[in-house]
């Protein structure tokens, strides 16, 4: 395998790294927070949260660049202490964070949603913290939707190809993640290369959802016993 085929495959996996241990975090905090929360905005902040996953991928990429680009206050400020996001490997991570975050709000709540409010009122009764109750009694028994919003989310931030285009661009050895790499050699005629980041492309997204088939029936097995 050339260099031609490598430093796309690195580059997608450090940037499905990144992005999947940021929107673990940050999917599991606002999932947690939402599952609970009875506001009147309630709706329409979910609505907001999974904007991304109807949303074409390039218009995500459009806002993203409004928002980082250089005449943007964002951008202007982010240039003032030296940091420039477009067209670097962070933009790379933001965009797939943000078109692969609505998968990992969207399962983690429904797990959070499943868990029964009298275990956790049972914890607080016996004196237990809200920190200890979140990771003894909460986190347990969400954890197998969990899992899987992490692995669909991981998948996805892999396939990401519009919204990372549109903010971090095609640079070879720096932003070309695999399906960017896959759309410019298609474009370039170089079909054989883009076939074999294909398979690749193919190969992971199969042994991701193999691990999670074969881990729902894990726990349904586990279930039944």
């Amino acid at each position: 395998m050339t260099g031609s085929f490598i430093e796309p495959l690195l580059i997608s996996l450090k940037t499905v790294l990144a992005t999947t241990v940021i929107t673990f975090f940050v999917g599991i905090a606002v999932a947690r927070w939402m599952a609970r929360y009875t506001g009147s905005f309630k709706n329409l902040i979910d609505s907001l949260l999974i904007l991304p996953l109807v949303l074409p991928p390039t218009v995500v990429g459009f806002g993203l660049l409004l928002l980082f680009g250089r005449n943007s206050p964002v951008g202007q400020l982010l240039s003032e202490v030296g940091v420039n996001v477009v067209f670097s490997w962070p933009a790379t991570v933001i965009a797939a964070a943000i078109m692969s975050f609505p998968l990992m709000y969207m399962t983690s709540r429904g797990g959070f949603e499943q868990v029964d409010l009298n275990i956790e009122n049972a914890a607080r009764t016996l004196g237990a913290s809200e920190w200890r109750v979140f990771w003894t009694v909460t986190m347990p028994l969400a954890w197998p939707s969990i899992i899987s919003a992490t692995i669909l989310s991981s998948a996805r931030a892999m396939g990401e190809f519009g919204a990372t285009l549109m903010l971090a661009g095609n640079i070879p050895g720096k932003t070309a993640t695999i399906p960017v790499a896959i759309y410019f050699n298609i474009q370039a005629g170089h079909y054989d290369q883009a076939m074999i980041l294909a398979v690749i492309v193919i190969a992971m997204s199969i042994i991701s959802l193999t691990i999670l088939a074969y881990y729902k029936q894990k726990i349904n097995k586990s279930a039944r016993s």
